[in-house]
């Protein structure tokens, strides 16, 4: 038989698969969306019934209050410092093994592998305010906080995560993300447990594990819905980005965004003595304990006389 003939009568080419499980990817973006719907309708409960019911029965210990508090700044540190400026923009360097304490740190904020986040967020940068925007802040509050993430996304593209998706930390932390994520909660259980029996670790699971969840969630939003809705836009307007100084109190300076996106990699949001950003604070810790290299800085400060801050 001539190879032409053998053409002719080949079947058709496969449906593309997705990776991880045999179902057409389409379906596998509905999936997605569908388990995002169930896990925060179960968060959302268990912070809008079980964490006051809890307290109006129970009350929760200083221990609650004080690993709330511990966890919203090492879980929301691993997304602005680890997720955010160091694996999505580069903005420093550090040993592997900084960055791993960073990305564990990171997934206990419960926002998907780093290798996920920077995807979505190098692709925000690329098409912000399009339709590939991933939180088009144009299609409204809702949709730019969390509705996204309820909406099979038909505008994914791997080249936004070729980069990252190289990285062996990331890679690690992709691979063991789920166990890193039941780490994070139900360690708050067990040291719960350890202090008060079993209420006391259901007490400090329902606040310090899933109430600093819904809450670190919920601030890091902010920065994709009022941060780009409303504030001042004092480095540019070539898209909606906005800073606010509230959202940065909530998220540890990621509030100055419009300077984030004028100057995506600069490791510094908040670029004036005075502007709260704990996470340039902390980058600059690094960097002087010799832990962080090569920061790097938005051209808008190169041409300025004042010293690096």
């Amino acid at each position: 038989m001539s190879q032409t003939a053998q053409q002719r009568m080949a079947p058709p080419p496969p449906t593309v698969f997705n990776s991880s499980a045999d179902i057409p990817i389409s379906m596998g973006k509905r999936r997605h969306a569908i388990w995002n719907i169930v896990l925060f309708c179960v968060i959302g409960l268990c912070v809008m019934i079980g964490v006051p019911l809890y307290g109006y029965l129970y009350h929760y210990t200083w221990l609650d209050w004080s690993l709330f508090g511990l966890l919203y700044i090492i879980s929301g540190l691993g997304i602005t410092v680890g997720y955010h400026r160091l694996a999505s923009h580069r903005s420093f360097d550090c040993p592997n093994w900084v960055k791993g304490i960073l990305l564990i740190a990171g997934a206990w904020a419960l926002q998907n592998s780093a290798i996920k986040w920077a995807s979505d967020h190098l692709r925000h940068h690329a098409h912000c305010d399009e339709e590939k925007d991933p939180y088009n802040a144009q299609l409204g509050f809702w949709h730019s906080h969390c509705g996204w993430l309820f909406t099979p996304d038909q505008h994914q593209d791997p080249k936004y995560a070729t980069r990252i998706a190289n990285d062996p930390v990331a890679v690690w932390q992709q691979k063991y993300y789920p166990l890193l994520v039941l780490t994070g909660l139900g360690g708050t259980f067990l040291i719960g447990f350890i202090h008060n029996g079993l209420m006391g670790g259901v007490g400090c699971f329902l606040l310090a594990g899933v109430g600093r969840t819904f809450a670190v969630l919920n601030s890091t939003f902010c920065i994709n819905s009022v941060c780009h809705l409303w504030g001042r836009q004092p480095h540019g307007t070539s898209d909606s980005s906005r800073d606010s100084w509230l959202v940065s109190l909530m998220t540890f300076g990621e509030g100055y965004h419009n300077y984030h996106h004028m100057y995506p990699t600069d490791f510094r949001n908040g670029i004036h003595w005075y502007h709260f950003d704990p996470s340039k604070w902390l980058i600059l810790g690094l960097y002087r304990l010799r832990l962080a290299t090569s920061l790097r800085r938005g051209t808008y400060v190169e041409t300025s006389p004042a010293p690096m801050t």
